[in-house]
């Protein structure tokens, strides 16, 4: 990861160690504040709108103005990457409900936004992709509103710490026997009759970006997708488990709770869809991610 020398924040591009925000801001304090993370390939932002859309969604949920049109987003997100030189990698927006020199839960009846955007230089197909990754399971302690993207991320910090301990790169969540989601990524298996299922979109996930598009293109190329919840259990015995986000893109999911998914390895439901995904993206697949053509 290279974290870009010049950020946006409120209103002007500056250098990153210029950028300072009140110990009063409202994000900081409260976690009263919507993010969002968009993926950068061969400088072009990939489904931008999509982004732009949910952003919409989170900061209308939470009370909080949008300070700009998706125009101007896009032109801010533009110029960043333009003068961080980034042609791969990621844009984290966030946008929280303002500084007002005092804690106050309530709050002022309209609220002046703080906007900070920051660019993460890296590669976005890569070893994660090839190789996989490996899971626990955890109870999920987060709030109810899991379909607003806000930065109230304290239950899956923690459970990346707990992953890690294990041994593991990731968790999937799990609530009244269901897993909702993983840690910070969209859940998908398998299962034995090689049926591809994922949660139904509700309050109880995050309607992932990167989930809406790979659905379009499963669908497009005739692959069935069934929208409902699995079980810890299901997830076990499924022949491939894997996970959608913008960061990791599609990150196949080898192993589980310490026990192999499958033979361990990247299946061939995964590898379509990574192909899938990639192509969209406008990569050469050949010669980025050879593994990925099965």
């Amino acid at each position: 990861m290279t974290i870009g020398r010049t950020v946006y924040l409120n209103g002007k591009f500056c250098p990153v160690e210029d950028a300072t925000i009140s110990p009063f801001d409202r994000g900081f304090l409260l976690a009263h504040a919507a993010y969002e993370v968009t993926s950068v390939y061969d400088g072009r932002f990939i489904d931008l709108e999509g982004h732009l859309s949910r952003l919409r969604r989170t900061l209308e949920g939470i009370s909080i103005p949008n300070p700009y049109s998706d125009e101007q987003w896009a032109e801010i997100h533009s110029e960043l990457i333009d003068k961080n030189g980034m042609e791969e990698g990621t844009v984290y927006l966030e946008v929280t409900a303002g500084d007002y020199g005092m804690r106050d839960f309530a709050g002022p009846e309209t609220f002046t936004p703080t906007v900070f955007l920051y660019s993460d230089a890296r590669p976005l197909i890569g070893d994660l992709g090839r190789d996989g990754i490996r899971a626990i399971t955890l109870g999920d302690t987060r709030w109810k509103r899991r379909d607003m993207k806000t930065v109230q991320l304290l239950s899956q910090a923690l459970a990346y710490r707990a992953a890690r301990e294990a041994g593991a790169e990731t968790a999937f969540m799990v609530e009244d026997g269901l897993v909702t989601e993983a840690a910070s990524a969209n859940a998908w298996i398998v299962d034995a009759d090689g049926k591809l299922i994922t949660r139904e979109l509700s309050h109880s996930i995050l309607p992932g970006i990167t989930r809406a598009g790979i659905v379009s293109l499963l669908k497009a190329d005739g692959l069935e997708i069934i929208e409902r919840a699995f079980t810890p259990e299901e997830a076990a015995s499924a022949t491939e488990v894997f996970t959608t986000s913008s960061g990791a893109i599609v990150a196949p999911v080898v192993a589980l709770d310490g026990k192999p998914v499958g033979d361990g390895k990247p299946g061939p439901v995964t590898r379509r869809i990574q192909r899938l995904y990639y192509e969209a993206m406008g990569a050469d697949v050949a010669a980025v991610a050879p593994w990925a053509l099965g």
